[in-house]
């Protein structure tokens, strides 16, 4: 039993909204970093006293709180605590096997992606949740991720999101998210177009393991995917009072992409199953060729076996036997019908 499934075990029975954090075990600390921007300013912080991030610097100011590391169950539960934040939500963040959705609270909607990226050639697939207020942005991540390094350089930065909402910058996150599905994607259709030439060359025993691989990392960008281009129609719709009209068109855009990576796995699958097929058929062909070659080598050899089985019985009244050329005439007669059975097979096309 892996340890996903022995941590489901630990929850059954509880009541709902237990917090038990499920997912890979990690010893490292929660790091909190908080980003307090408008479009004079920009101030961050890291790993300050739980108590001293509840409340802005400014008001008029859009937060960022950024968690990394879910692991620890009390700080989790503190955070809902100190936030108003549903004891379900909490347990649905520290479920890190959870679907991409979106759910709307009274005071928040919470939205859950897959961040998928390659690390030490394995594709990993980490859960990243969002706690959407005005002025308000708690983001729950696994690990300490590169993909958000751009958007954090924005903010430092004077761009267009230090002019925008909370609502804005819950589209960077997911943007970020989606832009990096296309990276994996590249490199996976890179890896299919080497594949396809492997194929038609010298497939050998680790090209069907290539395919299998590649036919999982589709299966987990499939399964990140397709529920997450629902979530962003949600938002592109409105479905939330928190999204203003204007940020509605970047949701839009960011689910037009996410259709985009979405069809673009589907393609790469049907290929993928495609090429296992061609990779069957090119070493059953082989295999074909090689029982073919055998084949007609057997079929040369059961005459040739069979004379000289007759003469090696050794029966005392065997006229050959005393023949002084009978030796060669016999060698001679083999190789005749040899030739002759090559021929034939030449003329049949067979060989």
């Amino acid at each position: 039993m892996n340890g996903l499934s022995s941590k489901r075990s630990m929850k059954a029975g509880l009541p709902p909204g237990s917090l038990v954090h499920i997912g890979e075990r990690r010893t490292d600390s929660v790091k909190i970093t908080v980003f307090e921007y408008g479009e004079d300013h920009c101030d961050e912080f890291v790993n300050e006293d739980l108590e001293t991030i509840a409340s802005p610097k400014s008001e008029s100011a859009v937060r960022w709180i950024k968690v990394e590391g879910i692991h620890n169950v009390d700080t989790m539960a503190k955070i809902g605590e100190i936030f108003d934040i549903h004891p379900l939500t909490i347990e649905d963040i520290l479920n890190t096997d959870q679907r991409p959705k979106m759910e709307d609270f009274d005071n928040y909607t919470f939205i859950v992606a897959k961040i998928i990226c390659r690390l030490d050639d394995e594709v990993i697939t980490e859960q990243l949740s969002i706690i959407l207020r005005p002025s308000l942005v708690i983001s729950f991540h696994e690990t300490q991720s590169d993909i958000f390094v751009p958007l954090t350089e924005r903010i430092r930065g004077k761009g267009r999101i230090r002019k925008m909402g909370a609502d804005y910058l819950a589209y960077g996150l997911l943007d970020a998210v989606v832009d990096n599905y296309f990276l994996l994607l590249e490199e996976i259709g890179e890896k299919i177009g080497a594949l396809e030439e492997e194929i038609t060359a010298t497939p050998g025993k680790t090209t069907m393991q290539s395919i299998h691989d590649t036919r999982r990392e589709l299966v987990q960008l499939r399964r990140a995917v397709w529920p997450l281009r629902d979530v962003m129609n949600m938002l592109a719709l409105g479905e939330t009072p928190l999204v203003s009209e204007s940020t509605k068109l970047y949701f839009k855009d960011v689910y037009d992409h996410a259709v985009q990576s979405a069809d673009t796995v589907e393609i790469y699958r049907e290929t993928m199953t495609e090429m296992l097929t061609v990779y069957l058929t090119s070493v059953s062909n082989r295999l074909n060729e090689v029982m073919k070659i055998l084949t007609v080598i057997t079929t040369i050899f059961m005459p040739l076996t069979l004379i000289a089985g007759i003469y090696g019985m050794n029966f005392e009244h065997m006229p050959e036997l005393h023949w002084a050329w009978g030796y060669p005439l016999v060698l001679l007669l083999m190789v005749a019908i040899s030739l002759s059975m090559l021929r034939f097979f030449r003329k049949k096309r067979w060989i």
